[in-house]
Formats: structure tokens, sequence, C-alpha cells
């Protein structure tokens, strides 16, 4: 069941990705026991409690069972803050645990109605047409959007990270790559914008491509300015 559950998964071209994947996979088995017991509760109610053919007495009056809500919230409660704690908090921690760490690339990414805009401020590249990205890398995006346009969001589904293109903010977005990959072969590899901004909202998305290093500084030699 756990392989099935795991397959319902894209593919996973990041380590971000895996940390992400393995939290949905756990909150998903959790899940289903308390799916489960509901169920279960509203089917036996439902056939015990029925109103029998030509039965129409006022039902039996019941007061509230105390020990049972009690039991549901200490343990519903205990539930949430494991959670909390795991995948969410530890989860968070081993997601920005490069935010310290220096990047192998650097790209600035401009969000505007309708399309991204990318600089490799490092390799002094600036390009509109697809994103390029070096396998085995970390990989950081300072993302913004201009000011004098509205809120977009910066998502890469087969990173599994998404964070918003502020007008006139910078945010920041680690990313590992560990998978060669590209929107040719899987639609994943794309950027794409997460945020309702408008008219064309549907169509602002970007071709992704993770490749080889060696590739990567190929491309990085033909499209630099210098």
């Amino acid at each position: 069941m756990l392989i099935l559950l795991w397959n319902i998964f894209p593919v996973a071209a990041s380590r971000e990705a895996d940390i992400i994947d393995e939290a949905f996979l756990i909150l998903t088995i959790l899940a289903i026991p308390i799916m489960a017991l509901v169920v279960v509760i509203m089917g036996y109610s439902v056939l015990k409690f029925r109103r029998s053919e030509g039965d129409f007495e006022d039902a039996e009056y019941v007061t509230t069972h105390k020990t049972w809500v009690h039991s549901w919230l200490i343990w519903t409660t205990a539930l949430c803050i494991a959670v909390i704690i795991f995948p969410g908090w530890i989860g968070l921690v081993d997601i920005r645990a490069t935010q310290n760490d220096v990047a192998d690339v650097t790209v600035d990414v401009t969000g505007q109605q309708w399309v991204w805009t990318y600089e490799y401020p490092d390799l002094d590249v600036s390009i509109i047409s697809e994103l390029v990205l070096p396998v085995d890398s970390l990989v950081r995006f300072n993302i913004t959007a201009r000011p004098d346009d509205v809120l977009h969001s910066f998502w890469i589904p087969a990173f599994r990270m998404k964070i918003d293109a502020v007008p006139g903010l910078i945010t920041k977005m680690d990313v590992t790559t560990t998978e060669i990959g590209e929107f040719n072969h899987d639609q994943n590899f794309r950027v794409q914008c997460a945020e309702l901004c408008g008219l064309n909202h549907a169509i602002m998305f970007t071709r992704v491509r993770v490749v080889e290093k060696d590739e990567f500084d190929a491309w990085v030699a033909e499209h630099s300015a210098s």
C-alpha cells in the first residue's frame, strides 16, 4: 500500500521535493484510519438509529457522552501537536537548512504580467525563454515582481517549492537539484505562476531544463553577454 501511495506523486527532482513528498505521505497515512473511524461511526449511526417505518415518535433524548468527548479532544490535540512538530516544524527546518550555504547558482527572478524574466548575476546571463539549471547543485532564487505589477507566485512542480513574487519585495527560495529532466519530457519541469494575476495567468509559465554540469557550462557560454 505504501508503494501505491508513493506512486501518486510526480517526479521529485530536488532534495526539497523528497522532504515534502515524505510529509504528504505521512499525513495521508495518518488520515486513513481517522477517515475510516469517521465513516464507520457515521455508518453505524445511520443503521442503528434510523427511524423505523411508521414510527413517528420523538427520538430518545441523549446527553453528551463526556468521556468520549474528552478522549476525542485529548487524542486529536496530541495528534495535531505531533504533526506540527513532525513533519511540520522538522520538515521546515530541513528545507531551510541550506539558507546560510553558498549557492552553486544564483538566479534573480522577476514576474510581470504575464512573463518571467531570469538573470544569472554571477554568470552574466539574462533570459526569458527557458530556465536552465545544473543537476546536483544548490540553486538560490531571488524572486520579486515589478513594482508597478501585481502579485505572482513562483512554482516549479518538479521541485515542489513555491513562493510569492511580491512587487517591490525580494523573497528567497533554495532548491537542490537531484534529477535531470526537461519540460518536453515531463511537464512538471516548468515555472508556473500559482497566483491568479490577470487575463493570461494560465499561460504564465516557463520551460525548465535540468542538465549535466558540463552542458550547463556550455549553455552559459552560449548565452553569456560577455
